[in-house]
């Protein structure tokens, strides 16, 4: 039976291919993979040798012959087929091993493979007759069912085959989004297509409740940030435990360089504080709302010290707590006090590809979450202005408000959240939880709402709670009477000239 080998990953190629030398396979190969076979001592015969022409055009066309697609193709089971390969002395394929360019890593126009994608689909078209390879991963459990059956069995076949045109479909995709990327479009516009096509990375204890299955996918082909997480201890993951994971994380990386400690439930913040020391920083994110806390997601943007550890097993336990790294001592201590928590080590969140959410009948896509204002583009409006403290403040309001499900009011003082009103129908109730929360603690802090004030009340409760600093998008009917409140109250207010709903 003969093999064709044409393979860039040369990833286990030659200890495959000398086992399929000694089960009595003829290989076939072409170009940099025959000459990684010489340079082994494994015997093979080039490609021209079978087609009669030399590789030509710098190597694009090299196995685009009837020689080799014929005895890919060939159909055993019909007569017709067979007397063609004996009228044209082409002898059958049996077992294709190809993976194509690494477009995606180093995408150009030579990177575009197109006989390697003909040859694997063709294979995967005809694996009735033909086994097909990708995956390097494979070659073992391959060469074992051969040696014990002499062939591959229909199941293997099919679940090649399978894998063959994910691994085409992806290669595909990837060069779509590369010439998306290049078309020349306006600026921000989103591409005519998009593929969705996905790979499972990770199974999950369970969905979104028990009796629901879940799993981690990621883009086909893609590596994604969460593939490099390492979790230390605790009990499986489940899926809420990613979603809010993620949230939490994403947050206090927006909330540094200085050491800052966020707390998620459900997808919102119930505390976040920065603070001199990450020690500090978790005891003031946690005094936000203690009850909350119990059962959340702990996210620190510095390696966990003891001091830190020995603050956290003193607290409520969290479901999950998600870190760059931890010291053996803090990681010893939070497992002996919290043998359930599931503690991740994380690298940096990278959130660029693009937002795709799923509704009946259909999908919604957008840019990814950002905060498209900077500072120096917000507005004081009011007679007075924030104080350089107020101003830290403000910004961490606003962040926080940014990151919490609308509507969302955050209350902050003393780089601590101190009331969070979050998910909201009424802009007004999410005010009243967040001065509920924060019980005379926001005196002189800075009050975010995610969205514009559409009447003074909003206002008025904000100074009611104690907030010297109110930070909003602007852009109500009634902002000149907002400012008006806000001189009369004698509290500065920014406007920040975007809105930052969160859904």
């Amino acid at each position: 039976m003969r093999a064709l080998l044409s393979v860039y990953d040369k990833t286990g190629l030659v200890e495959f291919a000398r086992g399929l030398s000694r089960l009595g396979w003829e290989l076939v190969s072409s170009g940099g993979t025959a000459a990684a076979l010489g340079a082994a001592g494994v015997a093979c015969t080039p490609v021209e040798a079978v087609t009669g022409s030399p590789e030509m055009l710098g190597g694009r066309v090299k196995t685009l012959h009837p020689a080799i697609h014929g005895g890919i193709l060939a159909d055993r089971d019909r007569p017709e087929h067979v007397a063609d390969l004996l009228a044209q002395n082409i002898a059958a394929i049996g077992l294709v091993v190809c993976n194509l360019y690494p477009f995606q890593s180093d995408p150009s126009i030579e990177m575009i493979d197109i006989g390697g994608p003909t040859m694997v689909r063709a294979a995967a078209k005809n694996h009735a007759h033909v086994g097909v390879v990708v995956d390097p991963g494979e070659y073992p459990a391959v060469l074992e069912e051969l040696a014990r059956e002499g062939l591959l069995g229909p199941e293997t076949r099919r679940r090649l085959a399978r894998a063959a045109f994910v691994h085409t479909a992806g290669y595909d995709a990837a060069i779509v989004s590369w010439l998306d990327k290049g078309s020349g479009d306006s600026a921000g516009a989103l591409p005519s297509t998009l593929d969705l096509r996905l790979d499972r990375a990770q199974d999950l204890r369970y969905g979104e409740n028990p009796h629901q299955q879940g799993a981690r996918y990621r883009r086909l082909g893609t590596h994604s940030w969460w593939d490099d997480v390492v979790q230390h201890a605790g009990l499986p993951l489940s899926y809420l435990n990613l979603f809010d994971a993620a949230a939490a994380w994403q947050l206090v990386d927006e909330l540094g360089p200085q050491p800052a400690v966020a707390i998620i439930k459900h997808a919102n913040p119930c505390g976040a504080a920065v603070a001199g020391d990450l020690a500090t920083a978790y005891r003031l994110a946690y005094e936000c709302d203690e009850k909350s806390a119990f059962g959340g997601i702990v996210a620190l943007n510095r390696p966990v010290d003891d001091e830190t550890a020995a603050v956290m097993v003193a607290a409520a336990q969290a479901d999950v707590v998600i870190a760059p790294g931890y010291s053996s001592d803090s990681l010893d201590a939070l497992i002996a006090k919290r043998k359930n928590t599931r503690l991740l080590q994380a690298p940096p969140p990278v959130d660029t590809a693009l937002h795709v959410r799923q509704i009946s009948g259909g999908f919604l896509v957008q840019e990814p979450y950002r905060f498209a204002a900077s500072r120096a583009e917000w507005r004081v409006v009011t007679r007075l202005a924030p104080t350089d403290e107020q101003w830290a403040d403000t910004e961490l309001a606003w962040k926080l408000a940014g990151y919490t499900k609308s509507n969302a009011v955050v209350l902050v003082a003393g780089g601590q959240a101190v009331g969070i009103g979050a998910g909201q129908q009424s802009r007004v109730d999410a005010g009243e939880i967040a001065a509920r929360k924060a019980a005379g603690r926001a005196k002189g802090g800075a009050c975010a709402t995610d969205a514009f004030y559409p009447f003074r009340d909003g206002l008025d409760a904000a100074a009611s709670a104690g907030a010297s600093v109110v930070i909003q998008p602007g852009g109500a009917m009634r902002d000149q009477e907002l400012i008006d409140a806000a001189d009369e109250q004698g509290i500065a207010m920014v406007f920040t000239g975007e809105r930052q709903f969160r859904h």
